[in-house]
This record gives C-alpha cells, sequence and structure tokens, in this order.
C-alpha cells in the first residue's frame, strides 16, 4: 500500500524517496467503529418564541385582549373558537381580572417585521386550572383544560390579638378563609364583638394546597384551634367519628364546640344594639328591644343558628324580609330586615346549622343595614347574648378512644406533648410567626 500524492506540484527528489519508501502497515480491525465525515448544510435558526401575557380588563372582550397581545385577528377567533366549541367558556360571561398568556413565535413580513404566529393560549380561568389552545398539524387549534397538581401542606400560626383577632391572623399568616372558620368554631362560646379583648391568645393548625411551584392555592381545614383570653380559654380538635360521619371539633375532653344554637349567625358584622329596652330610632317610642341587631355590609349572609324547620320566609310588617325557624326543645328562632332569601328557603323546609338562609339588607323600619335577630323559648323573647346555651354532642366509650388517637396525631403535627403548654411560647413559635410543618 502506497501513499497517494497529496499535492499536485511537480516532483523533486524528496519526493521521489519518500514514494519509495514503503508505507507503514496497518493491522484492519473490522470490529473498531469507524469514524464517518458527513458534509453538513447549515441549519436554519429556529424561530424565536416568547410570551406575552396580559389580564382581561373591564368592558374587554377576548378578541380585544388578543389584539393587544399582538395576536392577528384570523388567529385569534380560530383559538378562542375552539374553547367556545367545547363549551370550556362562555365569551359572554368572561369576568376582568381573567389571565391570558399568548405562546408565539416570529414571524416577520416585509409589511410587518414585528409579526407574529400564535402556537398556543393559556387561560387561568380557575386557582385550580388552566384552559389550553394548541396548534395541530393542520394549522388549527384545539383545546383541553389542564389541572394543577396541588400538594396540601399542614401550617401553624399563633399570636396575641391587639387591635382584632381578624388582623392579627392575617399578621400571623392566616389567610381569610381560616378567620371566617376559626370563629365559626367559636361563635357559640364567644361574641366576638364585645368579648375580644387585646392580649387575648390564639394558635391555628390548619392545611393549606399548594402547586408544583410552591404557590398557594386554596385553603383547606383547620386542624386545631385554641383561643386563650377574656372570654374563653377552651381548644378544640377536628375530628369524625366513625359512628355518624359527621365532622365536628371537639375539647380535649370530647365535648363538642358545637351548640344547640349560634350566638352570633352572622360572621364580621358589629354589635349595634342589644336587647333590652330603648328608644326606637324611628317611632321615637321607648319600647323593649326584643332582639339583637349586628349592623353590616347589605349582602352579607346570615345563618340558620340551629337545626329547625323553616315557620316563615316572607315579608312581615315593619320587620320587612323576615325568617323564623323552629327549632327543638321550645326554641325558635328570628331573622329580620333582610336583602333577600338563602337558596330555597322557604315555610316548611329543614335547614342545617350554618345553612345560609338569606342576606343582611335594610327592609321594613330600618335606619341602615343590619341583621335584628331574635331568640324565643316557649314563645318568650330572651337575651341570645345571655343565653346559657345547651351543650352539644359528648363523645363517650371506643368514640372517645378514637377521638383521643386522632388528637395525639395533631398533638404531633403541632409539635407538642401532654406535658408541653397548649399554646407556642416564645421559644417555640415567636408572637405572629407562622411554621410550615411537614
Amino acid at each position: 500500500m502506497s501513499w497517494s500524492a497529496l499535492t499536485s506540484s511537480p516532483s523533486t527528489e524528496a519526493d521521489v524517496h519518500l514514494a519509495s519508501l514503503e508505507a507503514p502497515q496497518i493491522s484492519e480491525a473490522p470490529d473498531e467503529p469507524q469514524l464517518i465525515l458527513t458534509s453538513f448544510q447549515e441549519l436554519e435558526p429556529l424561530p424565536q418564541t416568547y410570551e406575552r401575557t396580559d389580564e382581561l380588563q373591564p368592558r374587554d372582550t377576548l378578541t380585544d385582549l388578543m389584539d393587544r397581545l399582538g395576536v392577528s385577528r384570523s388567529e385569534a377567533n380560530s383559538a378562542l373558537y375552539s374553547l367556545y366549541d367545547e363549551e370550556f367558556i362562555d365569551p359572554r360571561r368572561v369576568r376582568p381580572g381573567l389571565e391570558v398568556t399568548a405562546h408565539v413565535e416570529a414571524a416577520p413580513t416585509e409589511e410587518d417585521p414585528d409579526a407574529v404566529r400564535l402556537i398556543g393560549l393559556t387561560l387561568k380561568h380557575a386557582s385550580e386550572a388552566s384552559l389550553v389552545v394548541s396548534r395541530t398539524s393542520d394549522g388549527g387549534f384545539t383545546a383541553h383544560e389542564l389541572h394543577t397538581r396541588l400538594m396540601p401542606v399542614t401550617r401553624r400560626v399563633s399570636g396575641t390579638v391587639q387591635t382584632s383577632l381578624y388582623e392579627a391572623a392575617l399578621d400571623a399568616g392566616a389567610h381569610d378563609a381560616q378567620v371566617f372558620d376559626f370563629a365559626q368554631i367559636y361563635a357559640y362560646d364567644v361574641d366576638f364583638q364585645r368579648e375580644m379583648r387585646v392580649g387575648d391568645e390564639f394558635e391555628i393548625v390548619f392545611e393549606e394546597y399548594v402547586d408544583e411551584r410552591g404557590n398557594y392555592i386554596r385553603s383547606g381545614d383547620i386542624l386545631f384551634a385554641a383561643l386563650d383570653g377574656y372570654a374563653t380559654d377552651r381548644e378544640f380538635y377536628r375530628f369524625t367519628p366513625s359512628d355518624d360521619g359527621i365532622t365536628d371539633y371537639f375539647d380535649a375532653e370530647g365535648e363538642a364546640a358545637r351548640k344547640f344554637l349560634m350566638k352570633t349567625p352572622i360572621n364580621g358584622a358589629r354589635l349595634s344594639s342589644n336587647f333590652g329596652y330603648r328608644t326606637h330610632p324611628i317611632s321615637g317610642y321607648t319600647r323593649l328591644h326584643k332582639g339583637t341587631d349586628f349592623a353590616a355590609p347589605t349582602g352579607t349572609p346570615v345563618m340558620a343558628a340551629g337545626n329547625g324547620t323553616i315557620e316563615r320566609a316572607s315579608r312581615f310588617g315593619t320587620y320587612g324580609n323576615y325568617v323564623r325557624i323552629r327549632h327543638a326543645n321550645g326554641f325558635q328562632t328570628a331573622y329580620a330586615h333582610l336583602n333577600g332569601y338563602g337558596p330555597g328557603i322557604r315555610s316548611g323546609v329543614r335547614v342545617q346549622q350554618g345553612d345560609i338562609i338569606g342576606y343582611v339588607g335594610s327592609t321594613g323600619a330600618s335606619t341602615g343595614p343590619h341583621l335584628h335577630y331574635e331568640v324565643l323559648e316557649n314563645g318568650n323573647h330572651i337575651n341570645a347574648m345571655s343565653l346559657d346555651l345547651p351543650t352539644g354532642r359528648q363523645l363517650e366509650g371506643p368514640l372517645l378512644e378514637e377521638f383521643n388517637e386522632a388528637r395525639a396525631e395533631i398533638d404531633r403535627i403541632r409539635g407538642v406533648n401532654e406535658t408541653e403548654t397548649l399554646f407556642a411560647s416564645s421559644s417555640q413559635l415567636e408572637e405572629g410567626e407562622e411554621s410550615t410543618l411537614e
């Protein structure tokens, strides 16, 4: 084997001498991988892709929003109709704040160097789901719903009331939903308008759900609640008894937080008038005020104070829109000046404690939006705020044993045991500090 000449220049003596040399012997190795050189043409650069995000503004249409995102009218219509055809969205009912992301690629033309081609859309239409529009191989679009994968996280917050429980709980890291649920748990023991004091301490252990990036999506259930203050020093654990499957909150002895009637069948209201004699603001006469008034914005939900049957749900003289419920043991409750009634509320309907029966209004003889709430026992009006309510359920025997096991597990999550204080001390959790529990 000889080597071929590398150039076409005239031969020299050196060239002749080199050519006369015997070429080195190379042993063949058929099993060895061979290096193969292939000629490639230069590849075209991929189109630049990027995202544009905007929110639907008041009086906007989705087409208006697509215009702002720079999507052509024809592509916008094609993409949006894929959503309409699958009935994922009704264009007549979209609300301001809807977040839309357009996924586009650069498609410049001589007429418009900034032109783009739509690849797809993402519409954040719910906290746990998005609508996704994708381009198909034939140039059209298809739509589907993508559900967010949620992960539960348990959190613990505590604090001391300075101005209000609501502000203290939010400052500690709770959400509105937890404050609402906390107030519901203690609604049978505490009048939050009159009985909260500066220095009252609270603790809440609750679940919340986050997405894969750790972003908060929605609230979960309260597992543990404690309030140590002027009105009460009770703590409650979430538990579902195996006999009836009805979840409730129980104290350490197994007594339910839920009582026969709620003291305050409305959340976030301000006590504006007590039970007793007063000068009526419209008639000017001094007479017995037979109930308790709670000032609240029009439309605030009003709840049934206890289980019972609707006796009346209609207009009733100076009471305006009025609901009266018959309960067990000779008790009745009445709700007046309502703006309207809850879904399905009418005479003869059974309701459960906490069901929404109406909404705060100012109908009848009223000077402003408020709830007038009455409690009657055997036909006689009594003061709901000072009423010694019958206690709720008491767990016993095997059910109490089940509860104690569940309570021990919640205490483990809280990081306390029977010898530790029931409230987070400064060495465990600084006032207002929050912790995420594994």
